[in-house]
């Protein structure tokens, strides 16, 4: 099995910064390090408890942000992250950017949109 990792620009306002993201469609939400969002200077919106694989349950803030990359941009939820939490985009911005990842490539591609 492979790795599908993808730099994207994340903005807050005027402040900006580049991130190496592990893409995992398996996660709800996006996961920015706590040394991107003071960068960025988000402010937590709300707290989420989050099952880990494990089993195990954290409790993280969330905020909001705009992510740019080469397939699309869009603004999303991202959990703020401990210091050492690493970059993960998960399934919920994918969707916000209308993407999704190919598992038999690893790559990201245009979701067939539904109005249904």
């Amino acid at each position: 099995m492979e790795i599908t990792y993808i730099t994207a620009e994340v903005k807050n306002k005027s402040k900006k910064c580049f991130v190496k993201f592990l893409v995992d469609s398996g996660a709800t939400y996006s996961v920015l390090p706590e040394n991107v969002w003071n960068d960025l200077k988000l402010k937590p919106k709300r707290e989420v408890v989050l099952t880990l694989a494990d089993g195990e349950e954290i409790k993280r803030d969330v905020s909001e942000c705009f992510i740019s990359m080469s397939q699309g941009e869009g603004h999303s939820p991202v959990i703020l992250g401990k210091d050492d939490d690493k970059p993960l985009l998960g399934a919920v911005t994918l969707e916000n950017l209308g993407l999704v990842l190919n598992p038999l490539n690893r790559t990201l591609k245009p979701m067939k949109m539904l109005l249904a």
